[in-house]
C-alpha cells in the first residue's frame, strides 16, 4: 500500500478574500451556479458581485432547502443543467457546502467552496455527509478529489455568531485524536492510502493551534473582531482540520456524533458540539492519560463546548436511549472500526456513560 495525500487545489484566506473570487477561480469556467442559504447570501453576495463587476461571467444564485439529501441534490442538478452552468459554488455552512460538492461530483463539474461560518470540516474535505429529508444521518459519499478552490473571507467569519466558531473548534478538536487512532490501527485514510507524515502533522498542528489560540479567537469573535488569533484558528479549523481528516482518517469521535443524530433531542445540537463530546468518549475508550483528558476538558469548559449528555440536549438519560446511540455508532460502515481495538455496543455504551460522568464531575 502507498501513502496518498489529497488537498484542495487552491486555498485562499484573508480579510475581503471574496473580492478576489474572479481572479482565483476564472480558470474553472465562466458560468457559476451558487448554492447558498439565505443568511450566507446576505453576507457574501455583494462581495461576489463586486469581484465579477465588468466581467462576462454568469452568476446564478440558488437558495438551498436546508438538508443535504439526494432529493435536494437531484433538484439542483436539474437546475444546473437548465442554466448551462459550468462551475458549482457552495456558499454558507456545512450542509449547503456538502450539497454543492455532491452536485459538482455527479455533474462532473469543478467546485468552489466559500464558507461564511466556521462550523464543520466540509470546506476542504472530499466527502459529503448525507441526511434524510428529515435530518437523520444517512451515509457519507466520498469523492475522488478535494474541492478545486476554497475561499475563506475571514471578515465574514469573524462577524458570524461566535457559536459557529466554537462548534468548528469542537469538530477540529477530534482531528488529531482520530488520525492518531488510525495510525495506531494501520487504517487507511479517506483517500484510500496509508497516512503520510504530512497528513498526520496537519492533524497534530490543527489540535495544537486550537488549544493555543482558540480561547483568544473566541473572545475576539464575540465582538466581531478579526485578530491574528482568529486568522490562525480559522486556518487550523478549516484547512488543517479538513486535510487532516482526509489524509489522517476518522475514528470513534465522528461515529459517536453520527450515533447521536438518531435521537430527537440531539437534532438541534450542532455537529461540532456532538463531535466534541464524541472526542471525550473516544479518549475514554482509549483509556488515555488523565492529563490528556483534562487538557480537552479544560479547553471545552473555557470556550463553551459540551462535556456532558445534558449539554448536547439529553435532559433525561436512560439506558435504552444511549444503547440506541451506541448501536448506531458501531454500524458496519462506521469509522469507529478504525480504532486500534474492537469496539462493541456494550463497550461504547460504557464509554459514553463514563464520559458523561467525567464531564459532570469536572464541570462542578
Amino acid at each position: 500500500m502507498v501513502k496518498v495525500m489529497r488537498t484542495p487545489s487552491r486555498y485562499v484566506q484573508g480579510r475581503d478574500a471574496l473580492l478576489h473570487m474572479k481572479e482565483q477561480t476564472s480558470m474553472l469556467g465562466d458560468s457559476y451556479y451558487i448554492i447558498s442559504n439565505k443568511s450566507a447570501l446576505n453576507e457574501a453576495k455583494e462581495k461576489i458581485e463586486k469581484s465579477f463587476k465588468g466581467s462576462s461571467c454568469k452568476l446564478v444564485f440558488e437558495l438551498f432547502s436546508g438538508q443535504c439529501s439526494m432529493d435536494e441534490i437531484n433538484r439542483i442538478r436539474e437546475a444546473v443543467r437548465k442554466n448551462n452552468s459550468n462551475v458549482i459554488v457552495g456558499l454558507g455552512g456545512g450542509r449547503s457546502i456538502d450539497t454543492a460538492k455532491a452536485v459538482a461530483y455527479f455533474e462532473n463539474l469543478p467546485v468552489v467552496i466559500i464558507p461564511t461560518i466556521a462550523s464543520t470540516d466540509a470546506p476542504c474535505t472530499a466527502l459529503s455527509v448525507m441526511y434524510s429529508n428529515e435530518g437523520d444521518f444517512s451515509k457519507y459519499i466520498y469523492f475522488p478529489k478535494s474541492p478545486d478552490v476554497v475561499i475563506v473571507d475571514t471578515e465574514i467569519i469573524a462577524k458570524a455568531p461566535v457559536k459557529f466558531l466554537i462548534a468548528r473548534m469542537g469538530d477540529a478538536l477530534s482531528t488529531y485524536f482520530e488520525a492518531r487512532a488510525c495510525v495506531r490501527s494501520n487504517s487507511l485514510n479517506l483517500v484510500g492510502g496509508e497516512i503520510s507524515m504530512a497528513g498526520y502533522t496537519a492533524a497534530k498542528l490543527c489540535y495544537e493551534t486550537i488549544i493555543d489560540y482558540g480561547y483568544k479567537a473566541k473572545l475576539a469573535v464575540e465582538k466581531g473582531a478579526l485578530t491574528p488569533a482568529v486568522e490562525k484558528v480559522v486556518e487550523a479549523a478549516i484547512y488543517l482540520s479538513g486535510i487532516g481528516v482526509d489524509n489522517g482518517g476518522l475514528a470513534a469521535a465522528h461515529a459517536v456524533n453520527n450515533g447521536f443524530t438518531v435521537l430527537d433531542e440531539c437534532k438541534k445540537t450542532m455537529h461540532g458540539e456532538l463531535v466534541a463530546f464524541g472526542t471525550l468518549v473516544q479518549l475514554v475508550l482509549e483509556d488515555c492519560p488523565v492529563q490528556e483528558i483534562e487538557e480537552v476538558l479544560n479547553f471545552c469548559l473555557k470556550v463553551g463546548l459540551p462535556i456532558t449528555l445534558e449539554q448536547i440536549g439529553i435532559k433525561e438519560v436512560n439506558e435504552e436511549k444511549i444503547r440506541k446511540v451506541a448501536k448506531a455508532a458501531i454500524d458496519s460502515g462506521e469509522n469507529i472500526h478504525n480504532m486500534p481495538f474492537d469496539v462493541t455496543a456494550d463497550s461504547l455504551y460504557d464509554a459514553i456513560i463514563a464520559a458523561d460522568n467525567i464531564g459532570g464531575q469536572y464541570s462542578k
